[in-house]
């Protein structure tokens, strides 16, 4: 139910909360965190990449040709996203391998499903 001054029950859809209440400031401080980690498209598009390889996990090896990058900045960008708690990483051998961390899958799910919606500004 809206209570805005003025708005009329037709109207009433667009008072809707989008969510049932702020973020703590914790949540806050760490989503930001998360979203200044994900600002870089190379690292957005790496995480769209370890994230829809259908073993679940992706050697390094393996990230250079799709991002057109060198083995030196894919691997930059992988140590960002592992310190930032979004990946894990797993030495086999000489290559490491990559999965989305178990407990932030939400999280990336959230940020990567279907393309969300871009800002219109």
């Amino acid at each position: 139910m809206c209570y805005r001054e003025g708005v009329t029950s037709s109207q009433a859809e667009c008072c809707v909360p989008v969510t049932s209440a702020a973020l703590s400031i914790a949540d806050a401080e760490t989503m930001a965190n998360d979203f200044k980690v994900l600002g870089d498209p190379i690292r957005l598009r790496l995480l769209s990449l370890i994230a829809s390889v259908p073993q679940g996990e992706v050697c390094a090896c393996d990230l250079n040709d799709p991002l057109g990058r060198s083995q030196a900045t894919v691997s930059h960008h992988l140590s960002i996203l592992t310190a930032a708690g979004l990946v894990t990483r797993e030495q086999r051998g000489k290559w490491a391998w990559f999965r989305i961390a178990p407990e932030r899958s939400e999280f990336v799910r959230s940020v990567l499903i279907d393309h969300p919606l871009m800002s219109v500004s």
